[in-house]
């Protein structure tokens, strides 16, 4: 679950951030990432210098750009709070996941000003007329400027909107009612069975040291893994990227001079490693990044594998899925995942 926060100066945002953190929720806000930029150009951080500092990486980057940073510090393994979501493009970024919500937080201007009093936060406005009028500029784009903060629109966004007028115990209530809900409307939807196996082959990909494709490949039995299976050279000799296939080094087209290819495909070497180990797999399903090519469909057929499942066409389907078809095979092209695998380095040279 991502849960976008909003709203005005000292309604709450941050507190109801807090309270989400303590329920195991991990924060990212959007205007630390500003900050975080301001301090790389040496400015200070100060409310005019954080809007300028947005409206300027929203304008060079795109509308969604803040958001999009955002994203890449998300996982799917825990729950997650986005705060100070400030344009509507941010908006539009984070509901390319399906967990996400997007709550606003409102107050009295009076009482959010007496809140920003109290804080005394260096840079923020000191007088009620300074507070109105930062308020005010955030509310529209200046200028008609696109990449301007537009608070008044992304509040239209918003699926929930949770007023804190009152103590802080009756805002934690309004909070709690919300995420009692919340936890199961917007949870994480489930990948199916194809889905996550599918997942499974794009993670094998990964592993693949052929620097022409990367294949990834996985034998199911009763929703069991028994193998799997990413395409490169043969144990003992040197990597595809390291040079160790002269084909995959060389310059031929694709499909030619497939004699000279010393890599071993993923598909057949998840058979090979079922047989390494004696692991039955008569009757299993394969699940495969590309559509098998013919030599590994001949090999497919006579493991007893029953039926294949691929997520993109290669350059022999044809020739594959007659082969299968003839031989009793069911073979099926899986439509797009409602998720995929996208592989994040942070920093870490991935190895061979």
């Amino acid at each position: 679950m991502i849960t976008g926060v909003t709203g005005f100066f000292c309604s709450g945002k941050d507190t109801m951030a807090e309270f989400l953190q303590q329920k195991g929720f991990k924060h990212i806000s959007l205007s630390d990432i500003i900050r975080d930029e301001l301090r790389l150009r040496g400015l200070k951080v100060t409310i005019p210098n954080l809007t300028r500092g947005g409206n300027e990486l929203r304008r060079d980057h795109g509308p969604g750009v803040l958001a999009e940073r955002a994203l890449d510090r998300v996982d799917h393994a825990r729950s997650w709070v986005v705060t100070s979501i400030r344009h509507p493009a941010e908006v539009g970024t984070l509901r390319g996941r399906p967990d996400f919500v997007m709550v606003f937080v409102d107050a009295p201007r009076r009482i959010r000003y007496e809140r920003s009093n109290g804080r005394a936060r260096k840079g923020d406005p000191v007088t009620f007329e300074k507070f109105k009028a930062e308020e005010t500029r955030q509310m529209r784009p200046q200028g008609g400027d696109p990449a301007a903060q537009a608070l008044a629109a992304t509040r239209e966004l918003a699926d929930q909107c949770i007023r804190n007028g009152g103590s802080l115990e009756s805002f934690r209530m309004r909070i709690e009612k919300f995420l009692k809900k919340g936890m199961f409307n917007y949870c994480l939807p489930r990948p199916d069975w194809d889905e996550y196996f599918m997942m499974v082959a794009e993670v094998a990909s990964m592993r693949a040291n052929c620097v022409k494709r990367r294949v990834g490949a996985v034998i199911v039995l009763e929703h069991q893994i028994h193998a799997t299976g990413y395409n490169g050279t043969p144990r003992g000799i040197r990597n595809c990227n390291e040079g160790g296939c002269p084909r995959c080094a060389g310059t031929a087209p694709s499909g030619a001079d497939l004699g000279e290819c010393l890599c071993v495909h993923a598909e057949e070497n998840a058979l090979l490693q079922a047989a390494a180990f004696g692991v039955a797999i008569r009757g299993a399903t394969m699940y495969c990044t590309l559509c098998p090519c013919s030599y590994c469909a001949k090999s497919i057929i006579n493991a007893g594998i029953r039926e294949v499942v691929y997520g993109a066409g290669y350059g022999q389907d044809a020739v594959s899925l007659k082969l299968f078809r003839d031989a009793g095979v069911e073979c099926r092209i899986m439509v797009k995942p409602m998720i995929t695998v996208t592989p994040v380095f942070h920093g870490r040279k991935p190895e061979g």
